[in-house]
């Protein structure tokens, strides 16, 4: 598929690192380093402004090395860039660490996958069907 982008970034753009890869990672745009300290939040801008077609999202997922390495996340996950917005991409940066992270320009903060969505209609009713789980929720199929 063919998404437009504005890359005003000093960047390339996001690319798939092998062929499997569902996502593509996302680099920090900043002008200097930043320090997100332990427990802080931040959004972090890309550069990139992207024109999905309608029935598509842009998922903004966390890096699984930042978090199991040094406790980054993406607060939000996954954040969503719907089709219709049109404003810079940024990502909500949150430190679940002891340790002050520096951010650098160019960092690979986040990844982003492109998926198709659907659009519910709903259709009001009194009852549900059953089944055999019910209304059990949070563990309620077993533990193991």
């Amino acid at each position: 598929m063919k998404i437009k982008i504005i890359n005003q970034s000093q960047h390339a753009l996001p690319n798939y690192a092998a062929l499997a890869s569902a996502g593509m990672d996302l680099r920090a745009n900043l002008t200097e380093a930043f320090t997100l300290n332990p427990l802080e939040r931040t959004i972090v801008k890309t550069g990139l402004f992207i024109e999905l077609p309608i029935g598509y999202e842009a998922q903004v997922r966390p890096r699984s090395g930042l978090a199991a390495k040094k406790g980054i996340t993406v607060l939000n996950s996954p954040g969503t860039v719907d089709a219709d917005y049109r404003g810079e991409i940024g990502v909500i940066l949150v430190n679940f660490s002891n340790e002050p992270f520096v951010i650098e320009n160019g960092e690979r903060i986040a990844q982003l996958i492109i998926a198709q969505h659907e659009r519910a209609e709903w259709i009001e009713v009194e009852t549900l069907s059953e089944t055999s789980r019910g209304e059990g929720g949070f563990g309620s199929t077993g533990v193991k």
